[in-house]
């Protein structure tokens, strides 16, 4: 998993590790709380997913618990593709939301006329302001996000969590 400065920490680091709910901007991804929890669990093991109708064959992104286009609940994972295009992005290097060091890079992504997902708008990491250039491959980034604590039958369990974003292939 990708390092990032916040990496193994229990709380919202800018706040000194104190956990306030209302601050948290990553998804609950236990399965206690969440019914795509094993997009989580994919993404822990190196694979990027989504989910496929059984019924109608859509792929939709991103992963649902119902087809978008025929209700169905009867969904498979199929993994998508980790590498990319960049076709466009910003940089952002003022007014970076708490807990993000800046620039904020967001790109939109090109996956390619053979893949079922063909864009994205995403995060850009590791990457310094200038470098990123149109064009340029980028892969999936998994990496750590600060742990959330949950009260499951008057215990506290930390739920390690992870999320996604891509940067550039060098």
């Amino acid at each position: 998993m990708a390092d990032l400065e916040e990496a193994k920490i229990v709380g919202t680091p800018a706040l000194d590790g104190r956990y306030i709910s209302e601050m948290d901007m990553w998804p609950l991804e236990c399965q206690e709380f969440n019914r795509l929890y094993q997009f989580y669990d994919n993404l822990r093991e190196g694979r990027f997913t989504t989910t496929k109708c059984q019924k109608c064959g859509h792929i939709a992104f991103p992963p649902g618990v119902i087809c978008p286009k025929c209700w169905s609940e009867e969904l498979e994972w199929v993994d998508l593709p980790q590498r990319a295009k960049v076709v466009t992005f910003t940089e952002t290097q003022a007014g970076a939301p708490i807990g993000f060091p800046p620039p904020i890079i967001m790109a939109w992504l090109n996956f390619g006329k053979d893949s079922p997902l063909k864009h994205l708008l995403g995060r850009i990491i590791n990457c310094a302001e200038g470098e990123l250039k149109e064009d340029d491959e980028v892969k999936l980034v998994v990496f750590e996000v600060p742990s959330h604590p949950i009260e499951i039958k008057k215990d506290t369990k930390i739920c390690d969590r992870v999320y996604y974003a891509f940067e550039r292939v060098k």
